[in-house]
């Protein structure tokens, strides 16, 4: 929401522009949440919300883990938990992809 509101105040990371850090920062964390609440390619989309994750804590907040960037640990803290114990067994991943 408000996207061009948002655009000329976000971060411009690695020289891409404020527009398309925008655009790839709002696509992990709505597509990439949305596979990962099913638990479809759950390893796969964690690797997109964990690089968001890491520059939220670490670029965006100069890695203040306990105040300003305190929301993205906990995010990024979760992301590599889930990354580590994978899907689950009443995740679509178990459903689909059974041995």
């Amino acid at each position: 929401m408000h996207f061009n509101e948002q655009q000329a105040d976000f971060l411009n990371l690695f020289g891409l522009g404020s527009t398309i850090s925008l655009a790839l920062a709002i696509g992990a964390e709505f597509f990439c949440s949305m596979l990962l609440m099913l638990g479809l390619l759950t390893r796969l989309v964690l690797i997109p919300l964990i690089i968001t994750a890491l520059v939220i804590v670490f670029i965006a907040h100069g890695g203040d883990i306990v105040g300003d960037g305190s929301a993205g640990f906990l995010l990024l803290v979760g992301y590599i938990t889930s990354l580590l114990l994978g899907a689950g067994d009443y995740s679509l991943d178990a459903y689909i992809f059974k041995p």
